[in-house]
């Protein structure tokens, strides 16, 4: 017993999703596209509200932190996940360990807090229209970005503290794809009691407060847009319904989890995998899908920036590049080369 007590766990077992080889080769194909959808659909909007002034507003200022957030938090263990399919024993260092819980609650709670300031932007939006460009400053809009990562990373280190310097002697093995925190803090040699209601306590706390106030501010813009039927209000109501359900799919699976944090089901996979791969997916689908706006801007980007850089651009550029560093001629200068046929090009670009 003193020689168990003495030992610390170096790394943990994952069970992952499943035990079986072709299921897990299937999982392997499906994942790694949904990963790309996933990082490329969002950097998609971040891109095009980057690229598009119109579109430099508070809400569209959120949505596009909103997508960085999707990004991180499908890649903190999705991509470790997406290797283990083709590993026979699925192993994370206790090092690593750590650094998943933290970076989960980093980017949940911040999601968490950024769900609320996008609630508040519509609240300010429709409720009182008038005011909106003073309420919602620029400096205003940046503060609120600034606190939900702030407030995502005060939270995560207060789950971290408890959770560290707990004494982990064995048993290692968690039956899940990544660290999940419910599961991990079982495997500790000691009473976990008083650690688990702390857990509780700060999850709950946090995901309960932000989905009230997102529930309250989103009560009173439906009552609001009820008592209008103006063209404005249509758009409104479009917007308000994109945006209840990036809560709904964000907060269910978290509700679930925490109702229950101690408990094994077997749907506790399902809700894990559709909180960090299905929901990030879902968000710019929903929102470029529903939003006029978005979708002009990114035609708008498309034409601007992604036409102009055909495939002769990059002959023209390869070309005048090759004539820098291997010709000792100096390079023709690029409007001349711009009137060279197609067969020149490529033919200089060989001998360059």
């Amino acid at each position: 017993m003193d020689q168990r007590n003495n030992s610390r766990v170096t790394e943990f077992v994952l069970v992952g999703l499943s035990t079986s080889w072709e299921l897990q080769i299937i999982f392997f194909v499906l994942f790694i596209l949904l990963y790309l959808a996933i990082v490329l659909g969002n950097l998609l909007i971040v891109l095009t509200v980057i690229l598009e002034p119109l579109l430099h507003t508070p809400m569209y200022m959120m949505l596009s932190n909103l997508s960085v957030l999707d990004i991180c938090l499908a890649t903190y263990a999705t991509p470790k996940m997406i290797f283990d399919f083709l590993a026979e024993l699925k192993t994370i260092s206790f090092e690593g360990c750590m650094a998943q819980i933290f970076l989960l609650h980093v980017f949940a709670g911040g999601e968490m807090v950024l769900l609320v300031a996008m609630a508040y932007d519509r609240y300010v939006a429709i409720c009182k229209p008038l005011h909106y460009t003073t309420i919602m400053s620029l400096n205003k809009c940046i503060g609120l970005l600034v606190a939900s990562w702030v407030i995502g990373i005060l939270h995560s280190l207060s789950q971290l503290a408890f959770t560290i310097n707990l004494p982990f002697c064995g048993p290692n093995i968690v039956d899940s794809y990544y660290c999940d925190l419910t599961l991990v803090i079982k495997l500790a040699c000691t009473d976990t009691y008083v650690p688990e209601i702390l857990m509780l306590l700060d999850s709950g706390l946090m995901g309960v407060t932000s989905f009230l106030l997102v529930l309250i501010s989103y009560t009173v813009i439906l009552v609001t847009v009820q008592h209008h039927s103006s063209a404005g209000m249509v758009k409104a109501h479009a917007t308000l319904t994109a945006h209840i359900t990036v809560v709904t799919l964000f907060f269910g699976p978290c509700i679930f989890v925490y109702v229950w944090p101690f408990s094994s089901f077997p749907v506790d996979k399902v809700f894990s995998v559709f909180s960090t791969i299905f929901a990030p997916i879902l968000n710019p689908i929903i929102y470029t899908l529903r939003n006029k706006e978005v979708k002009t801007a990114m035609q708008k980007v498309k034409t601007q920036h992604v036409r102009p850089f055909s495939v002769n651009s990059l002959l023209f550029l390869l070309l005048h590049i090759s004539f820098i560093y291997l010709s000792p001629q100096s390079p023709p200068p690029l409007s001349q080369m711009k009137k060279w046929p197609h067969s020149l090009l490529r033919q200089s670009l060989l001998l360059a």
